[in-house]
């Protein structure tokens, strides 16, 4: 009997243990997920700084890509849209 309770005892420790060992991984697996997604975030702003900083270049003239010039066009045709429905709005509420 005493075999039994000795090997139960040793399965309780060892699965305790690989209890332990696993929230230990866990833990460690979202801290780093934690900062992959912090980092993609940085990415992101700065992706959209650069894009600040080529549209502005494109509004003085100082962008010869026509690659970058398409899309900056097509940024100015989206805000003259976006602008024309801001005056639709404007004329339903009746602030026109």
């Amino acid at each position: 009997m005493t075999d039994f309770f000795d090997d139960l005892g040793k399965k309780i420790t060892g699965v305790a243990s690989d209890i332990g060992k696993k929230t230990g991984e866990t833990l460690e697996i979202q801290k780093i997920k934690g900062d992959i997604y912090m980092l993609n975030r940085k990415n992101e702003r700065d992706f959209r700084e650069i894009g600040r900083i080529v549209y502005e270049k494109f509004r003085n003239h100082e962008v010869e890509d026509i690659e970058l010039v398409s899309l900056c066009e097509s940024i100015e045709e989206r805000d003259q849209e976006i602008e024309q429905y801001r005056d639709e709005i404007a004329n339903i509420k009746g602030e026109a």
